[in-house]
């Protein structure tokens, strides 16, 4: 990327808040404009209000930005980020899950001998830049002598039951919401490879998924459960590497973790708490992105195996 970052925003809604604030952290970025036409203004970017507009085909004919951040409601992504491809050289970042259906990506895949699908379109797996995640895939990878991970437990429990039939309309399930970071997150420790079973339960208020994966040269189980039947929010993953009886547990909420065997502690994580969760995740997020070579976490080739997985029905 060059020096100067000029970030086009699309999409103004709750989720492109956590963008906007850690992308006006870092004084290279400049908001060059931003598109959204149920917003009449949008917020300003320290200090400064992008020019605005309701059409990106517009937005995109009046300037030519170097990261177009796409944040819009899922079933819209698949159109905004052909328009971006197509009508601009930037590279495009998109909010998780990047499409709705295996059509969508399809559709995409086939646009990447015009347009660089696979060198330009990234998604915001931001859930695999946590800080805990970061430490636990750390740990694993410092320490080979523990040898593979022969097995992984991970539930996210989510209070939206709590909000009725809004938070089916805006989230759809617990699979299709935390179904993705989940699998996202797996996919910084091990290679996913296929979805054995799925089982959506109380009106896809909860799921039960069992993904196979390879593991240094092994086949291992991920078991993952979501739900948002629960008051609070809990989240967290067990990752067992059976053959040396290592266990690394790593809290999503709290943002901790630990190393431990055979009653053994051997490492342990803490967080001070100041830095808000989104933000926490966004910041290495961003630090990748704008890089010379972002993370394959949030490549077109991650991302294609990661939305086979998600929307694999038996």
């Amino acid at each position: 990327m060059s020096d100067r970052v000029r970030v086009g925003f699309v999409g103004l809604g709750i989720i492109a808040r956590s963008h906007f604030e850690v992308l006006a952290a870092r004084p290279e970025v400049v908001a060059e404009f931003a598109v959204d036409p149920k917003v009449t203004e949008p917020p300003a970017f320290r200090g400064t209000t992008p020019a605005h507009y309701r059409d990106l085909a517009e937005a995109l004919g009046a300037h030519q930005p170097n990261l177009i951040v796409i944040a819009t409601p899922t079933q819209t992504h698949e159109d905004l980020t052909t328009q971006a491809l197509t009508l601009s050289s930037a590279r495009v970042l998109v909010e998780k899950p990047l499409v709705h259906d295996l059509a969508a990506l399809a559709r995409l895949r086939e646009l990447d001998g015009k347009a660089d699908v696979r060198g330009r379109v990234f998604t915001a797996h931001h859930f695999a830049f946590a800080p805990e995640v970061r430490w636990a895939a750390e740990q694993i990878a410092r320490h080979p002598e523990w040898g593979p991970i022969t097995r992984v437990t991970s539930a996210f429990y989510d209070p939206y039951i709590l909000r009725g039939e809004q938070a089916f309309a805006s989230y759809v399930s617990s699979w299709v919401d935390s179904g993705v970071n989940q699998l996202s997150m797996l996919a910084r420790f091990v290679e996913p490879t296929a979805l054995t079973s799925l089982r959506q339960m109380d009106g896809g208020a909860s799921a039960w998924a069992t993904c196979e994966y390879r593991s240094r040269g092994r086949t291992g189980l991920a078991s993952l459960r979501s739900s948002w039947l629960t008051g609070e929010s809990s989240k967290g993953t067990t990752f067992t590497l059976g053959e040396t009886d290592v266990e690394v547990v790593i809290d999503h909420t709290a943002n901790t973790g630990f190393a431990a065997r055979s009653g053994s502690l051997l490492a342990a994580y803490g967080h001070d708490g100041r830095t808000p969760r989104k933000t926490a995740r966004h910041r290495p997020l961003y630090e990748s992105l704008l890089s010379d070579a972002p993370d394959p976490v949030l490549g077109f080739d991650t991302t294609v195996t990661i939305t086979e997985l998600h929307h694999w029905r038996p």
